[in-house]
Parts: structure tokens; C-alpha cells; sequence
């Protein structure tokens, strides 16, 4: 078991990476905590044992599950049970339930403590990690939430086994990602490893910014055009899947400012390709209804801003010049 830290100060939390890892759920309980809620989804194949009262409690699949309805509902349930701050909420699932469960956490009772188990590639290596928790209204991704950091999060690479290879394939587009944010060797490192290479850098990120000021931006590299793609929702792509393409995207937009050259671009598509991921928007795309959902992106305070590489490496960068952003697009269709 590999076991790490994102060091927060007195909400500190642990990590643990490895087969196994659920079963180490009660030790990482909160002291105290008489009752767990185990938020989960019925395609979930998954269960885990708090060692104290508990309760299931499921919603929908998929990303349709993610909206302010499934809060309510969950929120109405845990009230009738009669959870208290006192009590725990573990979530069991992919990046929909811990976004969820998460969001429910720093809602209900105005917040109780949260346990993540992420049963999938995309929860493990990234959604599951530093407190960003939130929902999807029908006008973008992710625009109502909150940070509300776990107290712990239990990485069972176990049950990564079961997972659908495209599913699978998702969770490698976020990891791709973090080959660009300074993961070295990542594609060459055992499972487990790459797990814990790509968990070890996010919690450095978010030590270093928690909420998103400055530095935690770079998380979100490839992703401006991903949400875009996935508010449109007429793409049947999946998160990772869409980061790819964004991360290609991205390094498509750097190249046209002369932040990055020709070789760099053509790494991001070796790189993508390597984890057999796909690298080019959909045909029948609306490059211009794209363009403008980026506006609506979280990162943009006055404009669009993207994440970009460069000599100095990703950092968010302002970009005001329209005809540029559909001309990278143009150069990112099959």
C-alpha cells in the first residue's frame, strides 16, 4: 500500500494507493462518527464496510445523475435516516458520485465529514483528490459546487480490474494530462505507481493553492474545450476521452501564439495516441457554439482563459483572439 498526504494543515488528509485499499475504511474514519452513509450507484459493483451503522443510498448513472435534484434528493434522505454532523458520508463510485457525495457533504448541516472510495481510473487519479466538489446546470459543467476537502480518500486500484476498457481508457485521459504537468516516465511506471505519481503532484498543487487562486488552474489543462464539448452533450464522449481531444486542442492554441513550437504539438498527439485515446473533435462539430461556451468556462474571469504550455511550462493564459481559437479548432477535425 502506498500511502500519501495532502498536506493541508490541521485538515490534512491520507491517500492510500493499492489493492485492497477499501478495506482500510474503517481506520480512516472520522473519531466519533456513529453512522456512515454510503453514497453510491446501483452499477456500482463495489461494497465496502464502514464498521459502523450505515446506510446505502444510490443515484442515477452517469453524468445525467449530476444535477441539483440528485442533491436534494440525497440531502431529504439523509434527513429522514437522521445523519448528523456528527456522522459520516462515504462516496463509492467514479467522478460523478465523489462530486456528489461530495457536494451533499459540504451542504448538509452546513458540512460533514466525507470519505472518498474512487472506483474508477478518472476518480482516482483526479476527481477524487482536493475538495472540488460540485454539479452541472444545463448551461456548463461543474457551475454550482464547493470545496470540501475528504478526510481521506481510500485508491483501490483493485477495482480497477472491472472496469469497461473504454471507461478505463477515460481515466488515461486525465492521467495523460498529468504527463504535461511534470509526471515524468508516467506511461512506463506500474499501475499502482502511476496512481500514486499522479496523486503525489495534484496534492502538491493543491497544497499550494486549495482554492483555485492561482497555481491549482493548471489542473485543468485540456479541459476548456472538454467541459465545451461535454455541455453539448451530443458528442457521446466521455470526460477523459474529451481531455484528450482538449489537451491536443490546447496545444494546438499555444503553437498559434508562439508559446509552444510544431515538435511540442506533435508530443501532446504521440502522447494522446499512446494511451489510445482520441485527438480530434467531432465531425459535424459547431466550431463557433463551442467558442462561445468557453466563456462560460469557470477560469474565465474577463474573457476566455486557457491553460496553456509554454517555455516557462502550463500556466493560464487570457486568450481574446476568436478567429485563432476556430482556426486551432480547424486544425483539430480528423
Amino acid at each position: 500500500m502506498i500511502e500519501l498526504e495532502v498536506p493541508l494543515a490541521d485538515r490534512s488528509y491520507p491517500v492510500l494507493v493499492g489493492a485492497g485499499a477499501r478495506h482500510r475504511l474503517l481506520e480512516v474514519l472520522p473519531v466519533g462518527a456513529r453512522r456512515a452513509a454510503v453514497i453510491t450507484q446501483s452499477a456500482i459493483g463495489w461494497e465496502v464496510d464502514p464498521g459502523v451503522e450505515h446506510r446505502r443510498f444510490t443515484i442515477g448513472d452517469g453524468e445525467d445523475a449530476k444535477h441539483l435534484g440528485t442533491v436534494e434528493d440525497l440531502c431529504r434522505d439523509l434527513a429522514q435516516w437522521g445523519l448528523t454532523r456528527g456522522d459520516v458520508i462515504v462516496a463509492v463510485g467514479g467522478g460523478v458520485v465523489t462530486d456528489v457525495g461530495g457536494f451533499v457533504a459540504a451542504v448538509y448541516h452546513r458540512g460533514v465529514p466525507v470519505v472518498h472510495v474512487p472506483t474508477t481510473l478518472l476518480g482516482q487519479v483526479d476527481a477524487a483528490i482536493g475538495g472540488k466538489t460540485g454539479v452541472n446546470l444545463p448551461e456548463g459543467k461543474n457551475l454550482v459546487g464547493a470545496f470540501w476537502q475528504p478526510s481521506a480518500v481510500l485508491c483501490d486500484t483493485e477495482t480497477l480490474g472491472t472496469l469497461p476498457p473504454r471507461e478505463y481508457r477515460s481515466g488515461l485521459g486525465e492521467m495523460a494530462k498529468y504527463a504535461f504537468l511534470g509526471v515524468d516516465d508516467l506511461p512506463d511506471l506500474p499501475l499502482d505507481e502511476a496512481v500514486a505519481a499522479c496523486v503525489r503532484l495534484k496534492a502538491d498543487v493543491v497544497a499550494s493553492d486549495e482554492r483555485e487562486g492561482g497555481r491549482r488552474a493548471i489542473l485543468n489543462y485540456g479541459h476548456t474545450l472538454a467541459h465545451a464539448l461535454e455541455t453539448e452533450g451530443a458528442y457521446g464522449l466521455r470526460h477523459g476521452e474529451a481531455v484528450a481531444i482538449g489537451l491536443v486542442y490546447a496545444a494546438e492554441v499555444a503553437c498559434r501564439l508562439g508559446r509552444i513550437d510544431g515538435d511540442r504539438v506533435a508530443e501532446h498527439r504521440r502522447v494522446v495516441a499512446g494511451y489510445d485515446l482520441p485527438m480530434h473533435v467531432p465531425g459535424d462539430l459547431d466550431a463557433e457554439r463551442v467558442v462561445d461556451l468557453f466563456s462560460r468556462d469557470k477560469k474565465a474571469v474577463a474573457g476566455v482563459t486557457f491553460v496553456l504550455d509554454g517555455r516557462r511550462g502550463v500556466e493560464p493564459v487570457p486568450v481574446d483572439d476568436r478567429a485563432l481559437l476556430l482556426d486551432a479548432l480547424e486544425a483539430c477535425r480528423g
